[in-house]
């Protein structure tokens, strides 16, 4: 996946409401960008940070930047945008580029199933068909380990129900965690966090689950190998 335009560097001011993050622009400008990430963003929200953002010219758009990526140490990056990981998953998933998956000639997203949910991508015309729930990973409190959830969530609570019927109807039920962070090298669950989702986790019986990684930069953001759980 590629950003639309070349992306700006800033540095973060505040984040504030969720969704509106001030920032100072390389040559002085204070600007208010859009925040994509409804989530906690721990560790990746700390004023001084230094942003990438996406310009537009849209001028139904009352916001001209949105807020796209996080310099971290070492020179590794953290996407910020929730809505990038269902859009790295499909182009992967019509690349053939993950290989669990890669058996599917028709791929469906959004597709309504379970209770009061939208599958994240229908994969079907290869065998059993495949309901895949994509989660955005980019929590990360200790050494290598990605974490999810970064907040007590509910609705990733029920896709997981969700998951485990389909899958006891004989469909083949997939949880992909993307990882959109490049530090991180191995996947746990936060359960200190919300421990109803990892009591829902552990009942989920016949749910796959798949972990990957991602390559970041500043054209774009890409799926990267698999990742192990810690």
């Amino acid at each position: 996946m590629r950003f639309q335009t070349p992306l700006v560097p800033a540095r973060l001011l505040r984040r504030y409401k969720r969704f509106l993050a001030d920032m100072r622009l390389d040559d002085g400008r204070e600007v208010t960008a859009h925040c994509p990430n409804p989530g906690a963003m721990t560790g990746l929200a700390e004023p001084g940070m230094r942003c990438w953002l996406e310009p537009n010219d849209d001028p139904a758009r009352k916001l001209k930047y949105g807020w796209r990526l996080v310099e971290l140490a070492g020179g590794h990056m953290a996407g910020i945008d929730t809505s990038v990981p269902n859009r790295v998953v499909g182009e992967a998933l019509r690349a053939g580029a993950i290989a669990e998956l890669a058996c599917y000639a028709d791929i469906r997203a959004e597709v309504k199933y379970g209770d009061r949910s939208r599958v994240d991508f229908l994969l079907s015309g290869g065998g059993p068909d495949a309901y895949v729930e994509v989660k955005n990973v980019h929590l990360r409190r200790r050494g290598d380990i990605a974490e999810f959830p970064d907040a007590v969530t509910a609705r990733g609570t029920r896709h997981l129900a969700d998951l485990a019927r389909v899958a006891a109807e004989g469909h083949r039920a997939v949880m992909l965690y993307l990882v959109q962070r490049t530090d991180c090298a191995r996947f746990a669950l936060a359960a200190d966090i919300d421990p109803a989702y990892a009591r829902a986790f552990a009942a989920a019986e016949g749910v796959e689950v798949l972990v990957y990684g991602t390559r970041i930069d500043t054209a774009g953001v890409q799926l990267g190998a698999p990742l192990p759980r810690a």
